[in-house]
């Protein structure tokens, strides 16, 4: 058909999938059918001009993009269609969608809702099945049999899973096979979920036993996030390494224990949280004097309630927790002076009776580029239980606890060599792109030296490459990668020696072109009838080729004036020039002169 339209007309051929290319695609492979952004690419590349017509030869299965009926941009020609493939509908059951979020964190439930579509099988049975694809054997997490009653059967069926494990986990939803299936391909899923271990540690270290501690750890662990160790100073023989952060109640103590566990907190740069009371040991408080200043005679102590700084600006605290916590229950506060500290930000101050005194009852800030909070009292207990006794709940409290953890938890990042993957999940047909940075030791951004990078997959195989800098970063394009899990290892050789940084991605399979097996014809005719063209099927095509040369599609023809200046035309000048050589030539032979 083309061959006798290239005799009158100039044809211009292109192939599309997810994107526009010039010439015929004979292989038909493409993974993705975007219809509606090959017309619009079209309109662009010929708007403004003499376009007699527009043919579409496909199938009209689309699977990226929106509809092409519903278009915006049209071209000032009619657009024909041509109908590939088979419309009948065969036997098949389809995995036609699989919804779920990418992320959820361990501990948690996450659901994974499934479009499970039937054509021409009622009667049938076939059984869902969800496995979790790891190193070893699928493990099968879910299984039930659906039963289908029509001959156009649809369901959604909803799969609640656990996030039992930490990092990338590969699952795979699949039906059974059924005997004269059209196509099995589409009878499997493959679905990646990053779980995230984004609980942080929380240690609380006490001098004694003592109900605050208790308090403390029912309203950390109301959030999940949080994962609460509870020892007492003489018992804690643990790795602080694994903490964000600590709780110390009432350390340093009167007694010995609690000396080497704060030397750790200082090497590690642990945020902590202090709570002071009449165990405490204020002489060895000295390294807090640029939060709080005391001098406490640790006989004596005073009933402390609480009074809201409207000016404290590290975290929000809740309006109905300040309006009521100056008549919740007094604290005990060892009897002395208080004074905040040159970099302390206070947020209770202490209030003794009836009087709002500026003596701290609690601060926070940095000491020594450490974020700490000292509580000036012990009784926390009694704030859970009065906020129970006022409001049937413990929400203020709780929220309260939860605001200082959080400020306190969050540590700022302090590698020098950072390397991120663009996504944690990529497709097929997306390339891996990492990017990377590295900071010398004034953590100034620097990139002289160079970045290797190994990504590794589930078998073990090794890919080497080296990032090309990018500015004053690091950019890797790793290109395509088959469907599974990887990791990476990125190394920088600096004067200091060799930094390290890894981290993780998966790549999942692109099937979309297996999950819709019958034409749509019915909409590439709605499509050429709103674009005033016309429908043909494959079989009928030369009818499309006389129904364009019969058409009025005419030639354009354009004409173009310019003006220019005589000066510009210099064999006009040469010309006169030779008029006048002839004319005094001829005058002086025939003595004119």
């Amino acid at each position: 058909m083309l061959g006798s339209l290239e005799n009158q007309y100039q044809v211009d051929r292109y192939s599309f999938g997810d994107e526009l290319s010039a010439g015929l695609d004979e292989k038909g492979d493409k993974e993705v059918t975007n219809l509606s952004k090959a017309l619009s690419d079209i309109c662009d590349l010929y708007t403004n001009q003499n376009v007699g017509a527009l043919i579409v030869a496909t199938d009209g299965i689309y699977n990226r993009g929106s509809n092409p009926l519903y278009a915006s941009k049209r071209l000032a020609a009619p657009l024909h269609t041509i109908g590939l493939g088979d419309t009948t509908a065969r036997r098949d059951v389809v995995l036609r969608k699989v919804f779920h979020n990418r992320i959820a964190y361990l501990g948690d439930k996450f659901s994974v809702e499934i479009d499970v579509q039937a054509l021409n099988c009622a009667g049938e049975r076939p059984v869902l099945t969800v496995q979790r694809i790891g190193t070893g054997s699928p493990q099968t997490v879910h299984q039930e049999a659906l039963e289908i009653k029509t001959k156009d059967f649809f369901q959604t069926r909803e799969v609640v899973l656990d996030a039992d494990q930490p990092g990338m986990q590969r699952y795979q939803v699949s039906l059974t096979q059924l005997n004269g299936e059209a196509s099995v391909i589409n009878n499997a899923r493959d679905i990646f979920v990053d779980v995230l271990d984004a609980r942080q540690q929380i240690l609380i270290v006490g001098s004694s036993p003592h109900p605050d501690i208790s308090a403390l750890r029912q309203a950390i662990t109301i959030n999940r996030n949080y994962e609460v160790t509870v020892s007492m100073a003489d018992e804690f023989d643990g790795n602080l390494e694994s903490f964000d952060m600590v709780i110390l109640h009432q350390i340093p103590g009167i007694a010995p224990a609690g000396k080497t566990l704060l030397t750790q907190l200082d090497e590690l740069n642990l945020p902590r949280l202090h709570i002071l009371g009449m165990q405490t040991d204020f002489s060895r408080l000295d390294h807090l004097e640029n939060l709080v200043q005391l001098t406490v005679d640790g006989q004596n102590t005073n009933d402390v309630q609480a009074s809201v700084d409207p000016a404290f600006s590290l975290f929000s605290i809740d309006e109905t927790l300040s309006s009521q916590l100056p008549s919740f229950a007094p604290l005990i506060a060892p009897f002395g002076n208080y004074e905040a500290g040159p970099v302390g930000q206070v947020m209770l101050w202490q209030r003794i009776g009836k009087i709002d005194t500026k003596y701290p009852l609690f601060v926070f800030g940095e000491s020594k580029s450490v974020r700490t909070g000292i509580l000036t009292a012990e009784g926390l207990w009694k704030w859970r239980l009065f906020d129970f006794l006022k409001n049937g709940n413990h929400d203020l409290f709780d929220g309260m606890v939860a605001k200082i953890v959080q400020y306190l938890s969050v540590r700022e990042d302090k590698r020098r060599f950072r390397v991120e993957a663009a996504n944690n999940i990529f497709a097929e047909n997306e390339p891996v792109i990492l990017s990377a940075e590295l900071y010398n030791a004034s953590y100034e951004l620097v990139n002289e030296s160079d970045v290797s990078v190994t990504i590794i997959n589930e078998q073990g195989e090794e890919y080497d490459f080296v990032c090309s800098r990018s500015g004053k970063s690091y950019t890797l394009n790793a290109g395509f990668f088959p469907m599974g899990n990887y990791r990476y290892v990125a190394e920088a050789v600096t004067g200091g020696g060799t930094l390290t940084a890894e981290g993780r991605f998966s790549v999942e399979s692109l099937q979309l072109e297996a999950f819709e097996t019958t034409a749509r014809h019915g909409m590439l005719q709605r499509l050429s009838e709103q674009n005033g063209g016309s429908f043909f099927r494959a079989e009928s095509i030369g009818a499309l080729s006389d129904l364009i040369k019969s058409s009025e599609v005419r030639p354009v023809v354009y004409q173009t004036d310019q003006n220019k200046p005589l000066m510009h035309f210099k064999w006009v000048f040469a010309l006169l020039a030779a008029l006048l050589a002839l004319e005094w030539f001829l005058r002086r032979f025939y003595g004119a002169y």
